[in-house]
């Protein structure tokens, strides 16, 4: 297993990077999921998810956001955002976006969109 640790976080978000952000926070408002995700190909796509819990099927929300990105033929990521209330991001869900972008910016921000990590 891969463990990946914290870099610093920016003094200043970059305007796609806050982007990314504000669609993760709003996938997880919108059904008030656990988690909310948002991943940003290299041609500037974006796809947002929340936590999949079901009996039979369980995934972060940034393992559903790659999934999408996937879905919609994205071969490649450049950035991935987690809303989220845990203080890290499973490692999963890392190895899930980094199969797409090896040195892509994995940000955990909190619930009022505040980065506080970054991958």
């Amino acid at each position: 297993m891969v463990e990946y640790a914290e870099k610093s976080v920016p003094a200043e978000l970059d305007p796609e990077d806050a982007k990314i952000v504000t669609l993760a926070r709003s996938a997880r408002a919108r059904i008030g999921a656990a988690e909310g995700a948002a991943v940003r190909d290299t041609d500037g796509r974006t796809y947002t998810a929340c936590t999949v819990a079901l009996p039979s099927l369980r995934l972060s929300a940034l393992q559903a956001a790659v999934a999408a990105a996937v879905a919609s033929g994205a071969e490649s990521l450049e950035a991935a955002a987690v809303v989220t209330a845990a203080d890290s991001l499973d490692e999963e869900s890392v190895a899930a976006a980094r199969d797409l972008g090896t040195d892509i910016p994995v940000m955990r921000a909190d619930d009022n969109g505040e980065v506080v990590g970054v991958r």
